[in-house]
């Protein structure tokens, strides 16, 4: 038998050949599928696809290899990559690896020339399921088995586990701020080239993130608008994080279940009134809960760079980045203290939040991309309006 030879088993009793790249060892998790036609890079580095396997619906993946500063985080934390057609050769000048060795590095196992297409239709008409990549020769139904046997996201604590762990500073702009900065071309936004360039003790903003497996990118937009940042994480008390004074708290994107996050649940409730508060993806869901909603599991949730959000306030339609399995649950928000301020223009679902009463909104999509378009990267705009605009003394 081929020695690259693998299987995709998932818990419903499907079998998809294909053939092993990456690390050659066996795997199981949740499997997903994103939509962007690239990023491929950031998606694996993304610690929200911890406990997952990702599905590429576009059907090559790796012509421009693996380049480290554009890394999403500190290592890949999937699972597991299924893709239709990994590129042997990686042709862009920035790239050190090729995705393969990338994967093999690091110990992720990948699965290639399989029908990505019924994979996807299967799982947009069942569900995200939970699967596993193993030897044929283990048989299929063994490897069903151990596919019913891997943990379900539902109740998973993920976020603490992805968490670093240590507080440290960030003080990197985007690539796209250093590009304008060396051209000397401005946006005109927030007199954002000038604040990019400030060094980090003059910068106007001291930003506190947690980390329930933030993004490299959120951290970067960060001081794009003039935050010196400091991350935190994800189970610093709400005091800890007062006691830096900061002007604004970010409640980071993460992977798994807001729900059993009880710590990181009661620590927003004490930061909201103290300090403004941006939450994202996960961050927004806490933050949801915090305000005694609830949230429910999605039947496949949405992953991909193409995603249309209707800003309610504006009626304009944004093209925006998610990784979301989970949701908000809109009937279980309290409409007095909580205003919704972005839906999902495919199925309606709550995009994003803002509290009447308080400092305080939210989005589920990604505003930093990475990958995707920017035309939500005014978030961070108005999150530094919002921290201009509140009065330090009253936090």
């Amino acid at each position: 038998m081929d020695p690259k030879s693998a299987v995709l088993a998932l818990e419903d009793g499907r079998v998809f050949a294909g053939r092993r790249f990456g690390a050659s060892t066996d795997t199981g998790g949740e499997v997903v599928f994103n939509t962007s036609m690239t990023g491929y890079q950031e998606i694996i580095s993304d610690p929200s696809y911890a406990g997952q396997m990702v599905v590429m619906t576009y059907p090559m993946m790796g012509n421009y290899g693996i380049t480290p500063e554009d890394f999403e985080s500190r290592r890949p934390f999937l699972a597991g990559l299924i893709v239709k057609e990994a590129s042997r050769l990686a042709s862009n000048w920035r790239h050190e690896r090729t995705l393969d060795t990338y994967l093999a590095d690091n110990g992720i196992p990948g699965l290639a020339g399989l029908d990505t297409r019924a994979l996807v239709r299967h799982l947009r008409s069942r569900g995200v399921m939970r699967g596993v990549i193993g030897s044929p020769a283990v048989g299929a139904d063994a490897l069903v088995a151990r596919a019913r046997a891997v943990p379900s996201m539902l109740g998973q604590d993920l976020a603490s586990v992805v968490s670093e762990g240590r507080t440290y500073k960030w003080e990197r702009p985007s690539l796209e701020m250093l590009g304008r900065s060396a051209s000397g071309s401005n946006d005109g936004t927030e007199n954002s080239r000038a604040r990019s360039e400030q060094s980090p003790s003059t910068r106007a903003f001291h930003v506190v993130a947690y980390d329930f497996g933030i993004k490299r990118n959120i951290l970067r937009r960060l001081v794009d608008v003039g935050g010196r940042v400091t991350v935190v994480p994800a189970k610093t008390a709400a005091s800890e994080v007062l006691a830096l004074k900061p002007d604004g708290v970010v409640l980071s994107n993460g992977p798994g279940d807001p729900e059993p996050l009880d710590w990181a649940v009661a620590n927003t409730r004490a930061l909201i009134g103290r300090v403004p508060v941006l939450g994202i993806c996960l961050g927004h869901q806490i933050l949801a809960l915090a305000c005694g909603a609830k949230t429910y599991k999605m039947k496949f949730g949405h992953r991909g760079g193409n995603h249309p959000v209707m800003d309610l306030s504006t009626g304009k339609v944004e093209i925006t980045s998610h990784n979301h399995g989970f949701t908000v649950d809109p009937d279980r928000l309290n409409r007095k203290d909580v205003e919704v301020t972005h839906v999902d223009l495919n199925d309606q679902t709550v995009e994003g939040l803002r509290l009447v009463h308080a400092p305080a909104m939210s989005v589920q999509y990604h505003p930093e991309a990475a990958p995707g378009p920017h035309d939500a990267s005014h978030i961070f705009v108005r999150f530094a309006a919002m921290m201009r605009d509140w009065p330090r003394e009253r936090s």
